[in-house]
C-alpha cells in the first residue's frame, strides 16, 4: 500500500487495491433483505447508492484528469464526502436542495429519484430484482450498464468542470450542484452565504401554506408539506452567515413559527488548512437554541441513512428545523492545487483512507454476502470508463464566448411588460379591487387625502402594493406594531394582518436571507434595513446570492424582491455615521441589482410600483433608497411653501405616470439654457433652491433628477448635458467611488465635449452635530460651484 495520498493517482489506487483485497462472505444473502440486522436500507438499495458514490468518486477523478492538460477548470471534489447519499436517500426529489460544493453523491442520487419520480421508499422494490444476477456474480460477471439519470447527473457534473455552454443551470458561468428540475437550488461558493437564504425558503413554504391553503399554487414551486435542506462544511459554523442562520432559525421556532429545514454539517474536520478543533463543531451545533441536533457517521451509509431518515421525517412531521452533523473525512485535499502535506501528516491521511466511503461501503456489501470485492471492483472501473467517456465527449462542447450570451440571464429586462403590469394593476384597483381598496384605506384613499410627504406617499404605494400583490410581504425590524423608525410603514400590518406585514429578529442578514427565500418560494418580499449603514455586515446576501441567482441559473431560479433601505444624510437633530450613511458605491458595484432613490413624493410611488412590477415580471432585485432627511419634509424655497408635499396620483393615472428604470425627470429654473445640474435624494431639493438663487442672477438652470442610480439615466444626461454644454454634477455621496465618477464616466463614454465640474461630499464618514455640515453638500457649495462653471 502507498504510504500517503496526494494525488488523485494515489487515491484510485488504494481504493483499488482495498476493493480487490474484499473477500464476501460465505452465505449470500437476499438483496431485498436490509443489509443489517438493525438497519432498513436492503442490500439492493446499499448497491445502487454505492453507484452514486463510485460515480462522485469517478467525477472527481475526471476533474483532476481534466485539470491536468487545461481543459478542467473546477477540482473542489466530494472525494470523503459520498455518504451524502444517504442523506438523498432520505428526502424526497421534491425537497428543495441547497447544497454545498461536495455534495456529488447527493446530487447523482437525486437525479434518479426525480428521474424515477419515486418517494425513498420505493427504490428497494425497483431494485432488488435486477441485482442478483449482476452484482452478486464474481468478477467477470453480467455487465450492468449505468443508470440513465446517474449518466446524466455526471455528464451535468463534467460539463460545469469544463464550462460547458451546455451544462444545464448555469451554462457554463459556474460549477454549481443545481437543476430545477431536481429541485436543487444552486449556491455559490462564499462561505455560508445560502444558509440565510435557507433559512428565509423554509419560513416561506410555510407562508404560502397559510397564504394558499394546503394545495400548493402554480407560484410556489415545491408542495406544502415540503422539507428544505442546506448542506454545508464544518468550517463555516464559525462564519458570520452561519450563525445568524442558526439564530434566526432557533428565534424563529421559539415564537412559535414553523420553520421546516434540515441543515446538514458535513464535518472533515478542516477548512482548506485550517483544523476544525475537536469537539468544537458538536458544541457549536448542539448549543444553538431551538435547533435539534443528530449526529451520525457519515462514513458508514446505513448510520447516516437512519439518521438522515429520523431527522427528516420529524422536520417533515413537526415543522421545526433540526440539524444533521454527519463525521466524514477529506481525501485529495481541499482541491488540485492543495498539497495537504503542508499541513497534514502522513499518518492523519492514512487514517482518513481507512474510513473512505467507497471502502467502508464495500466492506459492508461484502460483510453481507451481497457481492466480491472482485464485482465491486469491476464495477467501479465500468463506470470509471464511462465517466471518462463522458467527459471526452463534453470536452467538445461549445463554450460561452459572446459577451451578450454570458450577460443575457443577469438582468432580464422587459420595461414593456413591466408597463403593462402596472397598468393591470391601475385596472384591477379602479375595478374589482376597488371595493377592497376603499375598505383597505377606511373609505379615504390617499388621492383624496390631500398633498402627501414623501413618507406618506411610500406608505400609501405599499398598501396599495399589498392589494394588487397577494403573495407581497413587507417585513423588518420595527415595521410592524410600531411602523417603523419613521412611520413609513405605520398602520400596514392593522391593515392586511401579521401574516403579510411583520416584525423581524434584528439582523439584517436574517432580513435579507428570509427576502432571498421568499422570493425563491414565489412570494414577492420587500424587506427592510433600517438604516443604509446596517447594511454593509450584510450586503453579500445581495451581492453573493440575490444578484447571482439568475445568472447563476439561466433564469431557471429567480428571487425577486424590492429592498427598502433609509439612508443617506441631512437628517436634523439626529447624527453620526450609522444614521447618516451617504455610502451607496457597494450597491451600484453589483451587476444587474436596480438602485432606486426617490426625491420627490409624485417620484416615490409610481417608481415603487414599478420596482414592484419589475421585480414580479422580471425577477429583477431592486433597492430602494429612502431619504432619510426627505421623509417628512413639506416645504422647499420658504417655510409653510409646501412646495415638497404632492398629491398621490389615484389608479387612473398610474399607467400614464408611470416611470420606467432608468430614466431621469428634468426641472427648468428659470430661462432653463444656460447649466445642467445632474444630481439625486437630497440633491435634488438643495440643487432646486440654489437654481432659484442662481436664476436671481440672470442664470437658467436645468435641475435633472437621476432617480435611478443603477442603471443610470445615460441617454437622459446626455441629452440634458448637451442642451446647455455645462455640467455640474451634485454628487452627495462621497467624491472617491461616488455617483459623480459614475456620471462623468457615462458621459465622456459618450463622447460629451461640454464643459463639466462636480460639487460631492468629501470622503469622510459623517460626523455628528453641526460638523456634518463641513463634509456634506450645501447649497453654498452648488451656487459656487456653478458660478465657477460658467465663468469657465
Amino acid at each position: 500500500m502507498l504510504s500517503d495520498v496526494t494525488t488523485q493517482y494515489d487515491l484510485d489506487e488504494r481504493l483499488r487495491v482495498g476493493l480487490g483485497a474484499l473477500v464476501a462472505a460465505q452465505r449470500h444473502r437476499d438483496p431485498s433483505r436490509p443489509v443489517r440486522e438493525e438497519a432498513s436500507l436492503t442490500g439492493a438499495r446499499v448497491l445502487e447508492l454505492f453507484d452514486a458514490q463510485i460515480i462522485s468518486r469517478q467525477l472527481d477523478l475526471a476533474g483532476r484528469w481534466l485539470r491536468s492538460f487545461d481543459e478542467g477548470f473546477y477540482t473542489i471534489g466530494s472525494a470523503g464526502h459520498e455518504g451524502n447519499a444517504a442523506v438523498a436517500a432520505a428526502l424526497r426529489p421534491t425537497d428543495p436542495a441547497l447544497l454545498h460544493y461536495r455534495s456529488g453523491a447527493f446530487y447523482c442520487v437525486r437525479a434518479a429519484q426525480a428521474g424515477g419520480d419515486r418517494t425513498p421508499d420505493d427504490h428497494a422494490a425497483a431494485t432488488a430484482g435486477a441485482v442478483e444476477g449482476t452484482w452478486g456474480a464474481p468478477a467477470g460477471g453480467v455487465e450492468r450498464p449505468l443508470a440513465p439519470e446517474y449518466a446524466e447527473a455526471a455528464r451535468d457534473v463534467l460539463r460545469g468542470m469544463v464550462a460547458s455552454a451546455r451544462e444545464p443551470i448555469a451554462g457554463g458561468r459556474h460549477k454549481v450542484f443545481g437543476r430545477a428540475d431536481l429541485a436543487v437550488v444552486p449556491t455559490t461558493s462564499t462561505v455560508a452565504s445560502h444558509l440565510p437564504r435557507a433559512v428565509g425558503l423554509g419560513l416561506a413554504v410555510e407562508r404560502s401554506r397559510r397564504l394558499d391553503g394546503n394545495t400548493a399554487p402554480d407560484s410556489a414551486p415545491w408542495p406544502p408539506e415540503s422539507v428544505v435542506l442546506c448542506s454545508f462544511g464544518d468550517a463555516s459554523v464559525n462564519h458570520a452567515s452561519a450563525t445568524a442562520a442558526l439564530n434566526a432559525a432557533g428565534w424563529y421556532d421559539h415564537n412559535g413559527l414553523r420553520l421546516p429545514v434540515l441543515f446538514l454539517c458535513e464535518d472533515n474536520g478542516l477548512g482548506i488548512s485550517v483544523r476544525s478543533p475537536q469537539g468544537w463543531v458538536a458544541a457549536v451545533l448542539r448549543a444553538k437554541p431551538g435547533v435539534r441536533y443528530l449526529t451520525a457517521d457519515g462514513t458508514d451509509l446505513v448510520e447516516a441513512y437512519a439518521m438522515a431518515a429520523e431527522a427528516v421525517q420529524w422536520v417533515r412531521r413537526h415543522r421545526r428545523p433540526a440539524v444533521l452533523h454527519l463525521s466524514t473525512v477529506r481525501l485529495m485535499g481541499h482541491a488540485g492545487a492543495d498539497a495537504e502535506t503542508a499541513y497534514r501528516t502522513t499518518d492523519e491521511m492514512t487514517a482518513d483512507l481507512e474510513r473512505d466511503p467507497l471502502l467502508v461501503t464495500a466492506r459492508l456489501l461484502t460483510g453481507a454476502g451481497i457481492a466480491t470485492g472482485a464485482a465491486l471492483l469491476a464495477r467501479y472501473d465500468e463506470i470509471g470508463w464511462q465517466v471518462r467517456r463522458i467527459a471526452e465527449e463534453v470536452l467538445e462542447e461549445p463554450k460561452l464566448a459572446d459577451p451578450a450570451e454570458i450577460l443575457a440571464p443577469l438582468a432580464p429586462r422587459w420595461p414593456g411588460r413591466v408597463a403593462q403590469a402596472v397598468a393591470a394593476a391601475a385596472a384591477r384597483a379602479e375595478g374589482p379591487g376597488a371595493a377592497a381598496r376603499a375598505e383597505a384605506f377606511s373609505g379615504r384613499t390617499p388621492e383624496l387625502a390631500g398633498p402627501l410627504t414623501l413618507a406618506e406617499s411610500i406608505n400609501a404605494a405599499l398598501a396599495d402594493g399589498l392589494l394588487d400583490h397577494p403573495r407581497m410581504a413587507v417585513f423588518g425590524a420595527d415595521i410592524g406594531a410600531k411602523g417603523g423608525v419613521y412611520g413609513v410603514t405605520k398602520g400596514l400590518r392593522e391593515r392586511f394582518g401579521a401574516t403579510r406585514v411583520f416584525d423581524t429578529l434584528l439582523d439584517e442578514t436574517s432580513i435579507l436571507g428570509l427576502g432571498l427565500g421568499a422570493g425563491l418560494a414565489g412570494m414577492l418580499p420587500v424587506p427592510e434595513i433600517q438604516y443604509l449603514g446596517y447594511l454593509h455586515n450584510a450586503e453579500d446576501q445581495l451581492r453573493g446570492e440575490a444578484a447571482t441567482m439568475q445568472f447563476f441559473s439561466q433564469g431557471a431560479y429567480r428571487n425577486p424582491m424590492v429592498v427598502r433601505i433609509a439612508g443617506l444624510a441631512y437628517q436634523q437633530g439626529l447624527g453620526g455615521h450609522f444614521h447618516n450613511d451617504n455610502s451607496v458605491a457597494v450597491l451600484r458595484d453589483i451587476p444587474g441589482l436596480v438602485v432606486a432613490v426617490p426625491a420627490r413624493p409624485d417620484d416615490a410611488a409610481p417608481m415603487l410600483r414599478t420596482c414592484l412590477a419589475s421585480a414580479a415580471v422580471d425577477g429583477s432585485v431592486c433597492v430602494f433608497l429612502e431619504p432619510i432627511a426627505l421623509y417628512h419634509t413639506r416645504d422647499l424655497r420658504t417655510e409653510g411653501d409646501g412646495e415638497w408635499l404632492a398629491e398621490y396620483a389615484g389608479p387612473g393615472s398610474w399607467a400614464s405616470a408611470q416611470v420606467p428604470i432608468g430614466r431621469a425627470r428634468g426641472y427648468g429654473v428659470g430661462s432653463a439654457g444656460d447649466i445642467t445640474i445632474i444630481t439625486f435624494g437630497n440633491g435634488v431639493r438643495l440643487s432646486l433652491r440654489a437654481a432659484a438663487v442662481l436664476a436671481e442672477e440672470g442664470v437658467g438652470s436645468r435641475v435633472v433628477d437621476l432617480r435611478w442610480l443603477a442603471p443610470l439615466p445615460v441617454a437622459d444626461l446626455i441629452r440634458e448635458a448637451t442642451a446647455t454644454g455645462r455640467v455640474l454634477v451634485v454628487d452627495e455621496t462621497r467624491r472617491s467611488g461616488g455617483v459623480g465618477e459614475g456620471v462623468i464616466a457615462a458621459l465622456v463614454d459618450a463622447g460629451y465635449v461640454g464643459a463639466v465640474r462636480r460639487v460631492a461630499a468629501a470622503d469622510s464618514f459623517v460626523p455628528l452635530g453641526p460638523a456634518a455640515r463641513q463634509v456634506l453638500v450645501t447649497e453654498d457649495a452648488i451656487t459656487q460651484g456653478a458660478r465657477t462653471l460658467l465663468a469657465g
